[in-house]
């Protein structure tokens, strides 16, 4: 990407970053500060000519320090109740019922919006909140009208049963669609064509099929190629979504401090699949998979810096646009390519906390954010629990990395203490420790004389802190 493109980002993100800034939004201020910063980090290693551009990305990272305590500061909102869970399970329903009714799949429809209705019912029945009553009664009306005009429709014969004689009459379906809003006025929207994941022209070997069957199972558990037809599978139901493997096991640091298993809206009111694409935003906690959220963070740069869904594009449920959706019913299918081809692993929402109800995996460091946990958790699962010992078996100890921040960067302007090539860039500074780990290095910039304290960015999920030397 050129710099002047760069530019133009870290603009865009620094005006959010302002405008939720005056309107007391900190946690979004704070993301957005952060991208402005890491859009010119990347622009001035583009080549930008931009003046006084190290001043500008300090200027964002004081602003970020600043606001941190604001953050805390704030009350937080109250979590949601169980009926009002309930109304977005029902609300789900009925937006998987409306992409199975305008798919054709009308006995799937049926189903789906049948449940719908008897979630609404039951729940109007349980709560006295006569404006949640409102809603659940309003929706499982509007389920139910579809539902009835679908078997209406499956009742009446079809076209190759009538007489040829028989002048075409009008369609079946009289009536619209129900839409994402449940507003009964929507019209029908074009349907994508499903993708089949298998070339075009190309087909397995028997030997090549036995091998991908033999490799399915992995720690007990079979996973299955990824196949067209798992487009089509359920995410909507009336009750959450427990995993049928059970829950994962934790490694030893987990059990240590841990409390229980919690779904995303026990701790927080507002859960969302992706705010945005990330690498700054993933945190590591005490699960030793550096490699893994090092890998994660990098697909998530790239996904960011070049347009490549390498990340939106693996986990499901999605909405029309190919986008990942919050599921309020917990299920959720990330597709990751295991064993020479792309498997599907399904998992529920289940996250371990400790006593504080603190998230005890890798998360987004925004506010409600899921991604980086869920696909976290499902990476863990094909591995065989959160006791994941893939990190550690690369290094031990660690290693320390030493540069100045005196002169001009040079070609040799990012040592380290052992042999290996690093990407050129670095003005000289001294890292006085990195923990144990498999790194992948995001090039960052830093500038002659620049004041401190710094922060070099492995792979954004491990803070290091640097001094600069006299």
């Amino acid at each position: 990407m050129d710099s002047s493109a760069l530019e133009l980002d870290a603009v865009k993100f620094a005006k959010s970053a302002v405008l939720n800034d005056q309107k007391g939004k900190y946690n979004e201020a704070v993301f957005y500060y952060k991208e402005a910063a890491q859009a010119l980090i990347y622009a001035g290693m583009a080549g930008s000519k931009l003046e006084n551009i190290q001043d500008k990305i300090s200027e964002y990272l004081d602003r970020v320090e600043a606001l941190h305590t604001a953050v805390q500061a704030q009350s937080i909102d109250p979590l949601k109740s169980k009926h009002q869970l309930d109304l977005e399970r029902a609300y789900f329903l009925v937006t998987q019922a409306f992409d199975d009714d305008e798919k054709g799949n009308v006995e799937e429809a049926i189903e789906l919006y049948t449940q719908a209705v008897e979630l609404c019912i039951e729940t109007a029945n349980e709560t006295s909140d006569q404006t949640l009553q409102l809603k659940l009664k309003q929706l499982a009306r509007q389920a139910l009208d579809r539902a009835e005009g679908l078997k209406d429709a499956l009742a009446k014969p079809a076209a190759k049963d009538r007489p040829a004689s028989a002048k075409p009459s009008n369609p079946v379906r009289t009536f619209q669609p129900l839409g994402p809003d449940f507003s009964l006025q929507d019209k029908p929207q074009p349907v994508r064509p499903v993708q089949s994941c298998e070339p075009q022209g190309q087909k397995y070997t028997y030997e090549e099929i036995e091998v991908l069957r033999k490799t399915s199972k992995i720690n007990g558990i079979e996973y299955v190629p990824f196949m067209s037809v798992d487009l089509k599978e359920r995410f909507a139901f009336p009750m959450p979504f427990s995993d049928k493997c059970g829950k994962l096991a934790l490694s030893p640091k987990q059990k240590a401090i841990f409390s229980r298993w919690v779904r995303p809206d026990e701790i927080s009111n507002n859960p969302i699949m992706i705010f945005t694409v990330s690498s700054f935003s993933i945190k590591q906690t005490v699960v030793s998979d550096c490699s893994f959220v090092a890998s994660l963070a990098i697909s998530a740069a790239y996904e960011r810096r070049y347009n490549k869904k390498l990340i939106t594009s693996i986990i499901y449920p999605q909405n029309k646009k190919g986008q990942p959706e919050y599921n309020p019913c917990g299920k959720y299918m990330v597709k990751l390519h295991i064993n020479g081809v792309p498997r599907k692993v399904i998992i529920d929402d289940y996250l371990p906390v400790d006593h504080n109800g603190e998230l005890l995996c890798s998360y987004s460091s925004n506010k409600n954010e899921l991604w980086v946990s869920l696909i976290e958790k499902a990476y863990m699962k094909v591995m065989g629990g959160y006791d994941f010992p893939g990190s550690n078996s690369y290094s031990v100890g660690f290693e320390v990395i030493t540069v100045s921040t005196v002169g001009e960067p040079g070609p040799s302007g990012f040592q380290k203490k052992s042999s290996g090539d690093y990407r050129c860039g670095f003005c000289y500074m001294e890292v006085d420790f990195v923990p144990a780990g498999v790194y992948n290095i995001i090039p960052t910039t830093f500038l002659p004389n620049q004041e401190g304290p710094f922060f070099l960015d492995f792979n954004s999920t491990t803070p290091l802190r640097v001094s600069q030397l006299q």
